[in-house]
């Protein structure tokens, strides 16, 4: 009877097991990005997600060992989307913020940013506050250079915002501004293309120690603990400065 009995306790742990290692294997993570935020993020031709924030996402889930599906988020929403469980974590170019960190969790940095102002080529252009008075001068809508633009300059300046990166792209691109301040490493990007060729930055780099970083919700300490992980294993294993070769000569990191 002793032995019958073990036998069946044996089977129990054993199914267990097989259990349990079939809940690790399947587990699985939503990420979110923007996906108009080249070359950070962005949808390609055929409707993939692009982009150094998706192949950096695609390299720790793969260091991490598990299943990850990406999904694009407007940027406005991205935020209350993680409150509200639609999806694990968020790596999109997003800055590391107090007002931010109040409400979600922040890993350890991926890269580094400086804002730039752009303008249009062979058009002198100084960046001080009185040689800007009276200009149009536009930004992305809830980013530290929307938040920088209306600030610091918001006296002095008519501020646009917009909901995308890309739509002040083509404002400045048709006229209807006279520069604006972004992201340096994605305005970067904009200005090897046609569209970005007659402008280029203007005045020195704005260094205000921006610190990008993925965000998960406010007490998932242990995820956040893995992606830190996964990213410093990324970096020592050189697949970090591949992805950076793919979009930048230099290192952003």
């Amino acid at each position: 009877m002793k032995s019958k009995m073990m036998q069946k306790l044996l089977v129990g742990v054993l199914s267990l097991s097989w259990l349990v290692a079939g809940t690790a294997m399947a587990e699985r993570l939503r990420i979110a990005t923007e996906g108009a935020y080249a070359p950070f993020n962005f949808i390609d031709s055929s409707g993939e997600l692009r982009g150094f924030d998706v192949d950096i996402a695609w390299a720790l889930c793969e260091q991490m060992q598990v299943e990850c599906e990406l999904v694009a988020q407007d940027w406005d929403g991205i935020i209350p989307g993680l409150q509200q469980r639609r999806y694990d974590a968020i790596i999109a170019s997003m800055s590391i913020t107090p007002e931010r960190q109040r409400v979600i969790s922040f890993t350890d940095p991926y890269y580094s940013n400086v804002l730039a102002f752009i303008g249009p080529r062979n058009v002198e252009m100084a960046t001080d506050a009185e040689s800007l008075r009276g200009k149009t001068l536009g930004a992305q809508r809830a980013t530290i250079a929307g938040q920088y633009l209306e600030d610091t300059l918001g006296r002095y300046v008519n501020v646009r915002l917009y909901d995308t990166q890309d739509n002040a792209y083509l404002d400045l691109a048709n006229g209807r501004l006279d520069g604006m301040v972004s992201d340096k490493f994605p305005a970067y990007d904009w200005l090897q293309t046609d569209a970005g060729a007659a402008f280029e930055f203007k005045g020195e780099d704005i260094d205000i120690d921006d610190k990008i970083a993925i965000a998960v919700r406010r007490n998932d300490n242990a995820l956040r603990e893995r992606f830190n992980q996964a990213l410093q294993a990324i970096v020592e294993s050189g697949v970090y400065a591949e992805i950076n070769a793919r979009y930048f000569p230099f290192s952003i990191y």
